[in-house]
């Protein structure tokens, strides 16, 4: 199965946009771009080739948007693609390995092989992911960075750099339906969620 072009990803992020802009607040319009990031990113090889899954592992693909939450203190889980049901608002500390690496930063992340990676750690309650790629969202008038669009699959060598280049898309379309959908104030009322699931206090 080859790769999806550059021109399938912008057919798929138009209709993304079209559905967004009908959706009723923010993570109902974040989810058709997460979808796109789910299903048209990486290479639908990368599981085939040798090596690239371990023994009991498969092709598992997950997307998501964190966003910074209110208080600061954690990247949170919204608009999630395959994650466990439990792992809702999962939440991570703002400073923890590479979702926190992109907040100090405020760049994008690419990920070929996490095994190569000694920084790389698990919060998914499933499975360790091979390969994965993280983008910053900037929003506002001010441009600041409100949170980051990631992807990631079990298969290691999944992402490449163009992968990062077409996260960089829905990353800025991402931007465009915070600010549509009144992004802070959708947060402050869902911050702190009932169901939060806070890293620190759920060891994987």
């Amino acid at each position: 199965m080859p790769r999806p072009t550059d021109a399938d990803v912008l057919a798929a992020l138009a209709t993304a946009l079209a559905e967004a802009a009908a959706a009723p607040d923010l993570e109902a319009a974040l989810t058709p771009l997460t979808s796109v990031a789910y299903t048209l990113l990486g290479d639908p090889e990368a599981a085939a080739r040798p090596g690239m899954l371990k023994e009991s592992e498969r092709d598992y693909r997950i997307a998501g948007v964190f966003l910074i939450s209110p208080d600061r203190r954690y990247n949170m889980l919204v608009a999630n693609r395959n994650f466990p049901t439990e792992q809702r608002r999962l939440s991570v500390p703002i400073e923890w390995n590479h979702p926190g690496e992109v907040v100090r930063t405020e760049a994008p992340i690419l990920l070929r092989n996490t095994d190569e990676e000694e920084k790389f750690r698990q919060f998914l309650k499933t499975s360790k992911m091979g390969s994965t790629i993280y983008f910053p969202i900037h929003a506002g008038p001010q441009k600041n960075m409100v949170g980051q669009i990631v992807a990631a699959s079990q298969a290691r060598t999944t992402y490449d750099e163009t992968d990062l280049a077409r996260l960089g898309l829905l990353a800025a379309a991402a931007a465009l339906v915070w600010e549509a959908k009144d992004g802070p104030a959708w947060l402050a009322a869902d911050y702190p969620a009932p169901d939060i699931w806070r890293a620190e206090e759920n060891a994987v």
